[in-house]
């Protein structure tokens, strides 16, 4: 899917945040400026999140519960793989000490593990283009890719 431009970026994370279900897990992957803050950040407004959505690139995780939805929001960019094991973040994908929410992880190939089920988006910048997504379900999944078309 081609997003022309970071209004494009921002429709498509607010549909997802409107048609996610809880437990769901959006892996980001993508390099500076290819829009993975952008799209979470429709996350939140699709989620009626109203408090500014900001990368956690020093704080980590930011949490939102507000919305619908929990959304639970981390950047593991400045991370290695022992400090991400750290983090503990099958706790959030297994809802085992929060509550059933979303999550968005920028830059997620940094993940030492991925959870068994989880939405993939690699967001590539191309000049005078915009962005190109592929999104991906992994595992078991009853969501509708279609949801997420946008309208021209």
């Amino acid at each position: 899917m081609t997003l022309p431009d970071s209004t494009a970026t921002y429709h498509l994370g607010k549909k997802l945040g409107e048609n996610l279900p809880p437990l769901s897990v959006v892996l980001l992957f993508g390099d500076l400026g290819a829009g993975k803050t952008t799209l979470v950040q429709g996350i939140g407004e699709g989620l009626a999140i109203e408090e500014p959505i900001v990368s956690p690139t020093f704080t980590l995780i930011n949490e939102y519960h507000e919305g619908r939805l929990p959304l639970y929001h981390f950047d593991l960019y400045r991370l290695q793989s022992e400090e991400i094991k750290s983090l503990y973040l099958e706790l959030y994908w297994d809802a085992v000490e929060v509550p059933p929410g979303i999550m968005a992880i920028e830059w997620a190939q940094r993940l030492p593990r991925k959870p068994p089920n989880y939405l993939e988006l690699q967001l590539t910048y191309l000049p005078e283009q915009g962005r190109q997504v592929q999104i991906q379900l992994v595992g078991k999944w009853e969501f509708n890719l279609d949801l997420l078309k946008l309208s021209a």
